[in-house]
């Protein structure tokens, strides 16, 4: 029986945040495998994401709130060795949906352990750190999951799929850092969001989003789909308006990035974006 401080700190609800990206590539694909489709789901999100965000704890060894927890414990040795195995297990299990998947899992894996690890620790490099983030989550993730779930395993990816991932992360993850900017610098870690200041953080993935949002409407338009366009659109109504009274909020008192309104717009974004992507998905397969 695994530890509580273990099972606390693999964070699993997080892969909710992450999952967009997912259901995102997914909606890109023609024809889907649903059979891969789902091991690629289970692959990702309860053992790679789950995975990463263990070891990350186990590094940081955090004690103010972190993205998910509010109080989290402090992790053990066990918890170290649980990352491993679920690395081992998701590599080995990834080459059975082909070896261009399998080697994008391991890099994933690799480029994770680098963002935490002390010798290395990627993270306190805010630009280098960021850049690790988005193309991972963002760019790598599109690809295994476009090419993995597609019935003929094409490597004709839309790289402007993977492009617009890059960003839709890039303006997700700055908001995630900004009520640690405190812990972050007793840890020396400088990330993105503390160079751009709490209310620079909110332009910054403002303008993300925007290019974001920007690449998908040329790329719904180019193939006649703007109607996808607008059921996204319909669908990010709340969080923009969610965003924006957030962001006056913190423009008042910057205390009001905390960690209460991040998961908030945690938990907004992903529902409201998870729910778009798959409605659009939905909509191809009855299509």
């Amino acid at each position: 029986m695994l530890k509580a401080s273990t099972l606390q700190l693999l964070r699993f609800p997080f892969s909710y945040f992450l999952m967009p990206v997912y259901f995102f590539a997914l909606s890109f694909v023609d024809g889907i495998d649903r059979l891969r489709a789902v091991l690629i789901f289970l692959l990702i999100h309860l053992l790679l994401y789950p995975s990463s965000n263990g070891y990350n704890s186990y590094m940081d060894r955090d004690t103010g709130s972190i993205g998910g927890i509010k109080d989290p414990m402090q992790p053990t040795k066990e918890l170290f060795y649980v990352t491993v195995i679920m690395d081992v297990l998701a590599g080995a299990l990834s080459f059975f949906i082909s070896a261009w998947f399998g080697l994008a899992f391991v890099f994933y894996i690799i480029c994770s352990r680098l963002y935490s690890y002390r010798g290395v620790r990627l993270k306190q490099y805010p630009v280098i750190g960021y850049l690790t983030v988005i193309i991972n989550q963002g760019a790598v993730i599109f690809f295994m999951v476009a090419h993995g779930a597609s019935i003929d395993l094409t490597t004709n990816v839309s790289y402007t799929g993977m492009l617009a991932s890059g960003f839709l992360i890039g303006g997700f993850y700055p908001i995630t850092q900004i009520y640690q900017h405190q812990q972050d610098k007793e840890d020396g870690v400088k990330t993105i969001s503390m160079l751009l200041g709490k209310r620079g953080t909110f332009f910054f993935c403002a303008v993300m989003y925007t290019m974001a949002f920007g690449l998908l409407f040329m790329d719904y338009m180019n193939n006649n789909a703007l109607n996808d366009f607008l059921v996204l659109q319909a669908f990010f109504i709340p969080v923009i308006i969610f965003f924006l009274r957030w962001f006056i909020l913190v423009w008042k008192d910057e205390s009001k990035a905390d960690f209460k309104h991040t998961m908030q717009m945690n938990w907004l974004a992903g529902t409201c974006t998870n729910l778009a992507f798959i409605t659009i998905i939905i909509i191809h397969q009855l299509g």
